[in-house]
């Protein structure tokens, strides 16, 4: 059953170099033109809204937008840390809170209560390890169109959902085998 599912390990954020710009661009790699596209977006939503954008604001972005995985707001303010050691955690907190409202970033809490954010894109699913938190994103044809079956038999219209399946990874189950 899940081994026709598309698979996206998300277990820490990836390493970044300072200094990307969009206007950098021949030879962007299909990631990198999405974070460019991302980061275009945010520049509009702030003009929209009478924001400034910010050297602050654009190297907290930008860090974002090239992380993988779901961080909290103290990962993604330690990794920008590493990029601009002046910026406060007010600001990326800040930040991160106007990327929500502009559709880029995505909120979730899983069982540990606290919240964490990921690039919005492409619906998905998520397996939790209890023991070590890993995330693994999955993607399931057959468990959209159950859903959708549920749906129609109750009469009832979705507009969104969310699944979390917590147990053990791989690596955790073969730590716990006597």
């Amino acid at each position: 059953m899940w081994r026709s599912a598309r698979w996206k390990t998300c277990t820490s954020p990836r390493q970044h170099g300072s200094g990307w710009s969009a206007a950098e661009g021949g030879g962007l790699t299909a990631r990198s033109k999405q974070t460019a596209d991302r980061f275009a977006a945010f520049r509009e939503a702030l003009k929209a809204q009478g924001c400034k954008s910010t050297s602050q604001r654009d190297d907290i972005a930008r860090v974002f937008f090239e992380s993988r995985g779901h961080l909290t707001v103290e990962e993604l303010y330690r990794n920008v840390k590493k990029v601009n050691p002046r910026i406060g955690y007010a600001t990326v907190y800040r930040t991160l809170k106007l990327l929500k409202e502009c559709g880029l970033a995505a909120e979730s809490h899983f069982q540990d209560g606290e919240a964490r954010y990921e690039c919005s894109g492409a619906h998905h699913d998520h397996l939790i390890c209890e023991e070590c938190g890993r995330i693994e994103e999955f993607e399931e044809e057959e468990i959209e169109k159950l859903q959708g079956r549920v749906a129609d038999r109750f009469g009832f219209r979705i507009t969104g959902h969310r699944m979390e399946l917590y147990g053990l990874c791989p690596a955790c189950r073969r730590k716990s085998r006597p």
